[in-house]
């Protein structure tokens, strides 16, 4: 009989324990929901700033010597000098070859022995015709050539200009765009002008070339790209956002932002939108103040009013 009593006793100290236990999960629970609900998100914030705003597409443009001058013989015969190389920077009127026939070096030792005063060796010197530089080299020392072959190629430094391939449905925009500001890869900047465009559009890219003349002494090589941007629209003294400060759903028809309205509280605020830059968004609607206070990390996936904590 005491056995059966202290089983007993035993068995309901277990069942109060169990219970307790029950207890203490039912209130840890609703403990649990209520400190995740309460719980705020981390943000940081920024403020729409006011200023010139652009729209603009890069192409590239390539330097380009259009003019080619071809320097050639003037008589058959040996080259009996050469002034020049592939590079070399020449000016117009600089000795370039020295040409000498086989007949005017007999007729030249003829009249040495008639007259030694006269020193005739039947010498034909060929000047450069322009200036720029050398870019090709057809003969050497010591070759014999013909009249009227070419002997060098030299690029005309006044036909410098840069090459720009505009796509054609961007064509209406270069009204607006006479004077262009070019960018080459060593981050030096060029003023210049869109002197002509080419009468002829690529069958495949469709582009049509325009030629930029640049205002430079600079000396640039043939081939270089360089960057130029196409203003396509500009507005003065609009108001924008960074780009991580405004939201989208997945179809990008609907934009918002979220702003706050108190210290620890964001809402939702539909926005619309204007002309976009590398890093800016326009904000059309609403009107923003410069001291509003708008979420630019940890905004994405928030409701539409949301607690967060500031992160500075």
């Amino acid at each position: 009989m005491r056995l059966v009593k202290h089983a007993l006793a035993v068995f309901i100290s277990l069942l109060f324990l169990v219970a307790c236990k029950s207890g203490d999960k039912k209130e840890a629970a609703p403990a649990a929901e209520e400190a995740a609900a309460g719980g705020a998100t981390p943000v940081t914030l920024t403020e729409p700033e006011t200023g010139d705003m652009s729209d603009s597409v890069e192409l590239n443009a390539v330097s380009s010597y259009r003019l080619k001058t071809f320097v050639k013989s003037s008589a058959n015969g040996y080259l009996q000098l050469v002034n020049a190389e592939v590079g070399r920077y020449v000016i117009k009127g600089q000795e370039l070859f020295v040409v000498r026939t086989k007949e005017s070096q007999s007729l030249g030792n003829t009249i040495t022995k008639l007259d030694t005063s006269l020193h005739f060796d039947g010498s034909i010197h060929i000047k450069s015709p322009g200036t720029g530089f050398i870019t090709q080299i057809n003969y050497r020392s010591g070759d014999y050539v013909q009249d009227g072959e070419q002997l060098l190629t030299i690029t005309d430094t006044k036909s410098f200009v840069f090459i720009l391939s505009l796509p054609y449905e961007l064509r209406p925009y270069l009204a607006s765009n006479k004077n262009l500001q070019l960018t080459l890869p060593d981050k030096t900047l060029l003023n210049g002008y869109v002197e002509m465009a080419m009468p002829t559009v690529d069958s495949v890219s469709q582009t049509q070339n325009f030629v930029i003349r640049v205002n430079t002494e600079r000396q640039i090589p043939e081939n270089l790209i360089a960057k130029v941007n196409i203003v396509k629209q500009s507005r003065l003294h609009t108001v924008s956002l960074l780009k991580s400060a405004v939201l989208t759903d997945e179809v990008q028809s609907q934009f918002w932002i979220m702003k706050m309205i108190d210290s620890v509280t964001a809402v939702k605020v539909p926005v619309t939108k204007g002309m976009e830059s590398v890093d800016k968004v326009e904000i059309l609607s609403p009107k923003l103040l410069p001291t509003d206070k708008i979420l630019l990390t940890g905004n994405y996936g928030l409701g539409d009013t949301a607690k967060v904590t500031v992160i500075k």
